[in-house]
């Protein structure tokens, strides 16, 4: 592999990269999460009768929030101005995925006019918003599982467009 970690330096050490001199780009990054839970959870999200509320709203909120604040949580990342964060939540029912599983697809598109990318931003806003689905329905579902938190397309800067 002969590329280099960007946030080691020569001695081995953590850093935060020095993205002064880079130029600034517009950037778009999309990632994607999906909890899984039982049937009946699901019916209360998609009925809109679970009892603390308007779960997929709150956690389209929740995933805004995180992308703003991601730089608090991840300790090498540059806080962004971001210029863009869309988060849609998609409920998956019987019968609509191969492996079976029901639950709420989450895909997050966060963007940048910046020095460096948004991706951390949009990978956040996925997990938080999954998070945030399990909290508003731990209660009558503590076995809900998150899984596939990924980035799904990035575009800007240097290296361009990056696609799964």
């Amino acid at each position: 592999m002969s590329e280099q970690l960007t946030h080691i330096d020569e001695k081995g050490d953590v850093r935060m990269v020095d993205v002064s001199a880079k130029p600034d780009t517009e950037r778009i990054a999309v990632a994607e999460g999906f909890i899984s839970m039982k049937p009946e959870t699901l019916e209360l999200i998609a009925t809109g009768t679970a009892a603390k509320g308007d779960v997929l709203a709150c956690a389209r909120v929740a995933g805004v929030m995180a992308a703003k604040k991601t730089s608090d949580l991840i300790p090498m990342c540059h806080p962004l101005n971001i210029t863009k964060a869309k988060v849609e939540c998609t409920p998956v029912f019987a019968g609509e995925r191969s492996d079976g599983r029901v639950g709420i697809h989450i895909t997050t598109t966060c963007g940048v006019t910046g020095k460096t990318g948004i991706e951390m931003e949009a990978l956040t806003a996925a997990s938080v918003a999954c998070l945030t689905v399990y909290d508003m329905c731990k209660a009558v579902d503590r076995g809900m599982e998150i899984m596939d938190v990924r980035l799904l397309k990035k575009d800007g800067g240097k290296t361009g467009l990056w696609q799964r």
